[in-house]
């Protein structure tokens, strides 16, 4: 069977669902910013803790440190070579931007601002080591909302080329799980501020290039990568 050619048009409109909420949640993300100071509304975000928040959010962060990148190797083994150097492109690309604002801009970590306000009790988590400097933006929500905007746009190129019709139910399952993908990545950038390693301002600024960089990968660069032989198209 032919497969379908997949126009940028036509993958923005299947991912719809995945952008719109990504941008309703960077909205209210802004308002909060906007109506809080930074300090104030990181203490409101990560007041409270739990033993079982504390064991999650400590292990679910270290993900974005090499297990995302160990993943994004998979496709190798099916000789999806194609996929496996577009999640090195956007990688890089991200990666890039984010380690030049973060040394150029080079702000302080919760954890030395709040060493200023002696009246403020920042919550730590026990075994986390902390960061004190090159504060903004986030890296690990960064590589979080990378990996899974990734896997949105990979997973909506399978889905367009795979169904001449679309069923209200293969619509559903594909819609959640662009809104697992989505969940996923958030909760990643959110373990940041849980964390006192970063202040919401961080993980936001963090999230947007994840979230830009894979579509415009995609859109400038996707069908430049060359095919491989005896690998299929996505």
């Amino acid at each position: 069977m032919k497969k379908k050619k997949i126009t940028k048009q036509m993958l923005i409109r299947t991912v719809y669902v995945y952008v719109i909420t990504y941008l309703v949640l960077l909205v209210a993300i802004l308002g909060l910013m906007y109506a809080y100071p930074k300090q104030e509304l990181h203490l409101l975000l990560n007041s409270h803790h739990s033993s079982i928040q504390d064991t999650f959010f400590k292990y679910y962060s270290l993900l974005a440190e090499w297990p995302l990148y160990a993943i994004a190797l998979l496709p190798l083994l099916w000789r999806k070579i194609k996929m496996a150097i577009f999640f090195a492109m956007c990688e890089l690309t991200g990666g890039s931007i984010l380690q030049i604002l973060k040394h150029v801009i080079s702000t302080d970590r919760p954890v030395s601002v709040f060493e200023n306000y002696s009246h403020l009790e920042l919550p730590l988590v026990q075994g986390v080591t902390m960061h004190h400097s090159n504060s903004f933006p986030s890296g690990h929500a960064s590589t979080f909302f990378m990996f899974c905007t990734c896997c949105v746009i990979i997973h909506a190129c399978h889905y367009i080329q795979k169904h001449n019709t679309y069923s209200v139910r293969s619509k559903i399952l594909f819609n959640t799980a662009l809104f697992v993908l989505l969940v996923l990545a958030a909760m990643g950038a959110y373990s940041r501020v849980y964390l006192s390693q970063h202040f919401l301002s961080d993980v936001c600024v963090g999230s947007i290039i994840g979230f830009i960089t894979p579509f415009l990968m995609y859109y400038f660069f996707w069908n430049k990568i060359p095919k491989f032989k005896n690998e299929d198209k996505i």
